[in-house]
């Protein structure tokens, strides 16, 4: 775990700073210098591009981790990554060309709740490109194990960028309209500077010979785009519905609440940034034992750092939304059941690579097309026939990630007959569930304290309750002995 642990926090760092940055972004600058109803329309067009982008994609990011380090010459791997660089463009040039025929009604159907979508439906397609070579060249530097500057790319950059145009919306330097542009320019020029990154890590001399195991190469990437596919729908298709019957101010006050309760994430996004290609390499190697080290491993170092962001978001949530405006408030059961999945999400460890780099990656087309189908009926369900609302949304990924997770959970342990259960799992359980309890219902009596207008009080509240909340859980982690890697890391700093 040496290599895993020190990219792990280096890629933890940026990805909290990243959401420092998406933080002040959506809690504050979004919602007071973007009007709600351009927030709610860069909502959706984001997330109705990330629907796009593994289609464009067509797995091929996946399909450098997979197969890249059961290559051993370089001729092979110059073969295997010139044949698979420019495949997306198969996909990408005839969705441009039908795009561009079609516009006139593809734009009249996004739009017929919220007229001003038409006019920037073809931004969709311009960041699902960007982003999809982007994820490209990222995993080219992941697989020689090189993740760091790719994910302050990927986590940093978007957020310090969005920053620094809504406060040039605030001074009126630039519109609205020019906002999205330049967002969308921006895409671009992130994909451009990992493109140069990774070839400076390794450039390919580029070949028309197909490597020897190309049909095996294109049917994973076919398994992959669905998987893929169906995935993205999971994650964005609540705020692609959300204008199909609300306002595009709806999608912007559930962004806000989804947000928050996705800040626990951040610690699995890191390490899996690193395991993906570690997880490859060791089962091309059949390196059974360290594949399951590895499972278990990451399993208990992600509950313990999620278990601990899952209390503190918890435990502070109304006092978050005490500093939003009125009309974001309301979301706490939103950001309780997304910051649960989160967590369960962190539990798993790195299940999903050891299937995904596995020879029974299959499993994950029909699970992430049941997966894709159910969430869809579900939100039907919940969202415009029992009118629950965008609670109602959340529940429904709640529902069905959930299940999914755990025959994730049953597969591995049928196929390769190992869990991520130690003994320590159930005392990471018992400690978050404790914590939660302990600090979830009640707040310092500090209120009413503003400066300049803006109100101080909920940031004290928030300071205050996180101090007790980390000791206490600092003190139950090293009492029980929870993380081996964690012990020692903090002792040599001790030290």
């Amino acid at each position: 775990m040496g290599i895993v642990l020190k990219q792990s926090l280096k890629n933890t760092f940026f990805i909290y700073l990243g959401f420092a940055f998406g933080g002040i972004n959506t809690l504050f600058l979004y919602t007071r210098f973007l009007q709600d109803e351009y927030y709610g329309l860069v909502t959706f067009l984001l997330s109705t591009s990330n629907l796009l982008m593994p289609l464009i994609a067509l797995g091929i990011h996946h399909t450098i981790v997979k197969f890249f380090s059961s290559y051993f010459t370089k001729l092979e791997k110059d073969r295997f990554l010139s044949s698979v660089l420019f495949l997306p463009l198969l996909i990408a040039i005839p969705i441009a060309y039908f795009g561009n025929l079609f516009y006139e009604q593809i734009g009249d159907y996004l739009s017929e709740e919220n007229p001003i979508i038409k006019n920037y439906t073809f931004v969709i397609y311009l960041i699902a490109v960007a982003c999809a070579y982007f994820e490209i060249f990222y995993s080219w530097a992941k697989v020689h194990f090189q993740t760091v500057f790719g994910n302050v790319l990927k986590e940093l950059w978007n957020r310090v960028v969005v920053m620094i145009l809504l406060f040039a919306v605030y001074l009126e330097l630039i519109t609205k309209v020019e906002f999205i542009y330049y967002l969308t320019g921006a895409y671009f020029l992130r994909m451009f500077i990992m493109m140069f990154y990774a070839l400076k890590i390794y450039v390919p001399k580029f070949t028309f010979s197909k490597p020897e195991n190309y049909k095996e190469v294109l049917r994973f990437s076919g398994y992959i785009i669905l998987a893929g596919s169906a995935g993205a729908i999971i994650l964005d298709i609540d705020k692609f519905m959300i204008p199909g019957k609300e306002t595009l101010a709806t999608a912007a006050y559930y962004s806000v609440a989804v947000f928050i309760g996705s800040f626990i994430e951040a610690p699995s996004r890191a390490m899996l940034n690193i395991l993906q290609p570690l997880t490859s390499k060791t089962l091309n190697e059949e390196n059974h034992k360290e594949v399951a080290s590895l499972y278990k491993k990451s399993s208990i170092n992600l509950l313990l750092i999620s278990g601990l962001f899952f209390v503190l978001i918890n435990a502070n949530v109304g006092q978050l939304f005490n500093m939003l405006p009125k009309q974001y408030a309301g979301g706490a059961l939103v950001v309780f059941m997304i910051s649960l999945l989160k967590l369960y999400n962190g539990f798993m460890g790195n299940n999903g690579a050891i299937i995904n780099n596995s020879k029974f990656y299959k499993i994950t087309l029909p699970i992430s097309l049941i997966m894709a189908i159910s969430v869809y009926l579900l939100n039907k369900l919940f969202y415009y026939e029992l009118d629950m609302g965008t609670d109602g949304l959340a529940l429904a990924t709640l529902i069905v990630i959930f299940c999914a997770n755990t025959f994730k959970l049953y597969f591995v342990k049928r196929k390769f007959s190992i869990t991520p259960f130690t003994n320590k799992s159930f005392k990471m359980i018992v400690i978050i569930a404790i914590l939660y309890l302990a600090f979830n219902f009640w707040d310092f009596p500090i209120d009413n304290l503003y400066l300049w207008k803006f109100p101080i009080h909920p940031i004290l509240n928030i300071a205050l309750k996180s101090i007790l909340i980390v000791v206490a859980y600092i003190f139950l982690i090293f009492k029980l002995n929870i993380s081996a890697e964690l012990d020692n890391l903090l002792k040599k700093y001790y030290k």
